[in-house]
C-alpha cells in the first residue's frame, strides 16, 4: 500500500500542477476539507484546504478525476505503452498514467518518425545509445520504423535534432534513413497528433523522391492541403491551368531538379547556380525553357507559386 499511496502523491501533484485544486494525504491543519479516494480498491481519506460548498466541488472533482486514472488498464511495459500513445489509441489520460508511471517531467515536445533502409534493428539500438543521456524515448514502431520522442531543451530547433539523429545513424552505421518531424507540441498528452505529422512527413517526401533526407511536417503543409482534395478536383485545377503542356517538363527529372532548387533558392539564380553547381548560362536556359513550355515565368513570385501548385498536384495525381 505504501507504493500506492506514494504513486497517489504523485497523481494529487500532477492534478494541483494542471487544474489548481491541492488535495493531501495528511491534515495540515486549520479549515480543511475531508473527503475519500478511491484508489487501487482502497479508499484513502484526503484532505483540501477550505469548507463550505466550493471547496465540495473542488473535492469531488479531485476524486473524480482520480478514480478516472486508477480505472484505466494497468500501464504494460514502456515500449509498449509508448506505442500505443503515439497512435493515438490510448488518450489524454493514459498519457498521464503513463507520464506519472515512469516519472517523466511534462513539457514541449516533438515527435521524429526514422526510416532506415536497412539494418532497423540496430539502427534502434544506436538511437537508444545516442539518447541514454536524456529524457527523450526512442520506440520501434513497425518492421520499418522508429520513433522518438523528443523533450524541447533550447539547445538546438526540432529539425536540428532531426538532422543529428539522421547523421549519427548514417557515420555509426552507414545507414540512410528518411526523418520526418512533426510540429511541437506544448505537452506529451499532444504528442500523438505530433507523430502523426511526422510520419505524414515522410510519406509525403517519398512522393517527391526526397528519400534519406530530413523533412519537416510545415514544409508540406501545402501538399497536404491539396492532397485532401479529390482526385477529381485536382486534375478540374490542372485542366484550368491547361497543365498539359506543362508535362513535358514534370516528366523530366533534370527541368524538375532545376525548378525545385530555384524555388528553394528564394528564386535566386547565383544562389541556385552555386547549389546545383551549374553554369548561370545553363541554368537560364532551362528557366526560359520552363516559360516557353508553361507560360509561367517562375522568375516572379505570382508565377512561381503557380508553377509550385501545378507541380504538387501533377505528383499527387501520379502517386
Amino acid at each position: 500500500m505504501k507504493a500506492a499511496l506514494a504513486e497517489l502523491e504523485k497523481i494529487l501533484a500532477d492534478i494541483c500542477e494542471k487544474t489548481g485544486a491541492e488535495a493531501t494525504l495528511s491534515p495540515r491543519g486549520g479549515g480543511e476539507t475531508r473527503f475519500a479516494l478511491a484508489y487501487r480498491g482502497e479508499e484513502v481519506p484526503a484532505y483540501l484546504r477550505g469548507t463550505g460548498e466550493y471547496a465540495e466541488r473542488e473535492a469531488r472533482l479531485i476524486a473524480y478525476l482520480v478514480e478516472n486514472v486508477d480505472s484505466h488498464t494497468l500501464i504494460p511495459a514502456k515500449e509498449e505503452a509508448l506505442r500505443t500513445i503515439l497512435l493515438g489509441e490510448g488518450g489524454g489520460w493514459y498519457a498521464f498514467r503513463f507520464m506519472t508511471k515512469f516519472n517523466l517531467a511534462d513539457g514541449t515536445c516533438v515527435a521524429v518518425d526514422a526510416v532506415p533502409d536497412k539494418r532497423l534493428a540496430e539502427s534502434y539500438a544506436q538511437l537508444e545509445r545516442t539518447l541514454s543521456e536524456s529524457q527523450d524515448m526512442v520506440v520501434r514502431m513497425d518492421d520499418n520504423r522508429v520513433a522518438v520522442v523528443h523533450f524541447a531543451d533550447g539547445e538546438q530547433s526540432a529539425y536540428e535534432f532531426g538532422e543529428f539523429l539522421r547523421n549519427s545513424l548514417y557515420e555509426e552505421l552507414g545507414v540512410k534513413a528518411s526523418v520526418g518531424i512533426g510540429c511541437e507540441v506544448r505537452s506529451f498528452s499532444e504528442i500523438a497528433r505530433s507523430y502523426l505529422q511526422a510520419v505524414t512527413a515522410v510519406r509525403v517526401s517519398a512522393i517527391f523522391h526526397n528519400v534519406g533526407e530530413v523533412h519537416s511536417y510545415r514544409e508540406y503543409l501545402l501538399v497536404k492541403l491539396l492532397e485532401d482534395l479529390p482526385k477529381s478536383r485536382m486534375q478540374e485545377y490542372l485542366e484550368q491551368f491547361r497543365a498539359e503542356s506543362a508535362e513535358e517538363i514534370f516528366e523530366d527529372e533534370e527541368m524538375t531538379e532545376t525548378a525545385e532548387a530555384f524555388l528553394e533558392s528564394s528564386l535566386n539564380v547565383s544562389e541556385t547556380s552555386r547549389n546545383l553547381f551549374m553554369h548561370r548560362n545553363t541554368l537560364m536556359y532551362r528557366l526560359d525553357k520552363i516559360e516557353r513550355v508553361t507560360g509561367l515565368n517562375i522568375r516572379k513570385f505570382s508565377d512561381a507559386v503557380t508553377f509550385r501548385i501545378l507541380s504538387v498536384l501533377y505528383k499527387l495525381l501520379q502517386s
